[in-house]
């Protein structure tokens, strides 16, 4: 018999999550059985989506997430041994499953980590490629403006929107973030929302105006966005980072009278609309990096007993690029 350990979600999360809301606990797995496969994590993934979707997860059940995994054990022709998938299993060390729903193919990385299956490979490159390209639409020329800059999705974004002929800002909370984002991913100006003039230092940073806004965050940082919208602007919204943890307690001006007074476009989206595109985006962002266009950095914890570690330092922004936990 084989012995998994996972994440239960025993308290739903008051503000900031706290350790004990999680229970680390040891189960055994039954045999496998015909048409089933045994996976064992190899990369798992926290993502902020995790703090936003907690309240409508019901408690006793394992937290979710998805994983890079290695097929150990297989009754199941199309997920033999030795086979890597990529899995919304939860935070758990193995997984019995039948490969049915949530399951995709690790493409072959090509001498790339398998970890990025997670990030620019995975759900995090889409969000980027999707929310970016369908949503806001950027043409040459315009400026485009992305909150959550040195995360996972945003990092991604600003270079898509670099390779697309655009001036992009990146907003982010400190200066080693911003001198990535410039010195290595070519974005053309950083901004730290933390500065006391941030709103100044936005405005110049943005003499035209911005056509598109790709919004991780929301809260007061949005706000002063889209007060330098241009007429007809486009704001693809990802996120609300600022306020997952808040119990609801965010400052936020009339966004209506931005979005009427400059006929603005404003959508939400989750990634999953394009599930039957899904490999579009991933074989694009991995020709952009062969080709030299896309760069990617990741944020490695070591330990499955570091996952609420690695979850909370995500959610403070302590991760650049993509943060994962190697199991």
């Amino acid at each position: 018999m084989v012995k998994a350990r996972k994440y239960v979600f025993r308290k739903q999360f008051d503000g900031f999550p706290k350790e004990s809301d999680l229970e680390l606990v040891e189960e055994e797995l039954p045999p496998v059985k015909d048409g089933e496969f045994l996976a064992e994590a190899i990369y798992l993934s926290v993502d902020p989506y995790m703090r936003a979707y907690a309240p409508r997860l019901s408690l006793g059940t394992t937290f979710i997430g998805s994983q890079v995994a290695k097929v150990v054990e297989s009754k199941n022709p199309k997920y033999p041994v030795g086979k890597h998938v990529v899995g919304e299993f939860g935070w758990r060390t193995h997984t019995i499953s039948d490969g049915k729903d949530g399951i995709f193919p690790v493409l072959n990385p090509e001498g790339l980590p398998l970890s990025l299956s997670l990030g620019v490979l995975g759900m995090p490159g889409n969000t980027a490629y999707f929310g970016l390209l369908e949503i806001c639409q950027p043409k040459a020329g315009e400026t485009v403006v992305v909150s959550g800059a040195a995360g996972a999705v945003g990092s991604i974004v600003g270079q898509i929107a670099k390779i697309k002929g655009c001036t992009v800002i990146g907003i982010a909370g400190t200066d080693e973030k911003g001198k990535w984002l410039v010195e290595e991913l070519q974005f053309d100006r950083f901004i730290n929302y933390k500065d006391k003039d941030f709103e100044k230092e936005l405005k110049e940073a943005t003499p035209k105006g911005v056509d598109c806004y790709f919004d991780n965050v929301g809260g007061e940082i949005s706000n002063a966005v889209m007060e330098r919208m241009n007429q007809y602007g486009r704001i693809s919204v990802c996120g609300a980072i600022s306020g997952y943890n808040s119990g609801g307690d965010v400052k936020v001006g009339m966004v209506q009278l931005f979005v009427v007074s400059k006929q603005l476009k404003m959508e939400g989206f989750v990634v999953r609309r394009w599930t039957d595109r899904w490999f579009e985006g991933i074989e694009q962002n991995k020709k952009w990096i062969k080709e030299g266009k896309m760069r990617y950095r990741e944020t490695m914890t070591e330990g499955f007993d570091n996952m609420f570690k690695a979850f909370v330092d995500m959610l403070k922004g302590g991760n650049v690029g993509k943060a994962v936990v190697k199991a």
